[in-house]
């Protein structure tokens, strides 16, 4: 039975990163997230049969039907990493008393993360739209489940005031205005310094990871921006299904 939960919640999560990938799009577009989906290319209304997640992009050869343009890789992608975050949380949460409100604040955590994820390495902009009010959401959420309002302010404060001194330091060069609302979002999110520090470890690890290697085996220049949100909202995805273990296993070290 928990395993038909689990494929139910996977078909869940892949219809919504297909609604996630629309979202991403229109958001970008300006365009309201209601209406049939259409192709970016000629505009052209998808027909249900073509909007199928995964199933259509393998049918169609990642082609439209109607313009023969190419289908982007991230459409499948988004959806299949959507579903199985969906499921991983979905037994992270199954120890809770509070099951039903840590899962539905963790999806919305995993669907905001994705969002922000694709929007700034795509276009290297925050979109500031849906950090904003998910901000406010997640300080609410983390009230009713349990969390003390003022370690979440400290928590959000902390994120906020971390980014914002490496954006005054480096002069708006290391990181944009963005990355200072992203911060008090994750604080928000995850109303714990250690949650925090495992994040910022992770993200700066793995974006330095990637910044030698584009510059290594790509020339990119010693100067060429790399977006910091993608590697922030990985860092948050990993933290919010492993962190507890991670940090756990980190302090067995030493006791």
């Amino acid at each position: 039975m928990l395993y038909l939960f689990a494929l139910t919640v996977f078909i869940i999560g892949l219809l919504i990163g297909s609604f996630l990938n629309c979202s991403i799009w229109r958001l970008y577009k300006n365009e309201t997230i209601l209406g049939r989906s259409y192709c970016p290319n000629c505009h052209h209304k998808i027909s249900w049969y073509d909007n199928i997640p995964v199933l259509s992009y393998i049918i169609l050869k990642a082609k439209c039907r109607s313009c023969k343009k190419h289908i982007s890789w991230q459409y499948t992608l988004v959806e299949l990493t959507t579903a199985i975050l969906f499921v991983l949380s979905f037994f992270h949460a199954l120890s809770s008393s509070q099951f039903g409100l840590l899962l539905a604040r963790d999806w919305l955590l995993i669907i905001t993360l994705t969002i922000i994820f694709v929007y700034d390495f795509r276009w290297q902009l925050i979109p500031m739209t849906l950090v904003w009010p998910m901000t406010l959401v997640f300080f609410i959420l983390n009230i009713f489940l349990g969390v003390a309002w003022y370690a979440v302010l400290i928590s959000g404060a902390a994120a906020a005031l971390f980014f914002l001194a490496q954006y005054l330091i480096t002069r708006k060069r290391g990181l944009g205005e963005g990355d200072i609302w992203l911060g008090l979002l994750l604080g928000f999110s995850f109303p714990s310094l250690s949650q925090l520090f495992l994040i910022l470890v992770l993200s700066y690890s793995v974006g330095a990871l990637v910044g030698i290697f584009l510059i290594k085996f790509k020339k990119e220049s010693g100067k060429s921006k790399i977006a910091l949100g993608p590697f922030l909202a990985f860092g948050a995805i990993i933290t919010l299904i492993w962190g507890e273990k991670i940090i756990s296993w980190y302090l067995s070290l030493f006791y």
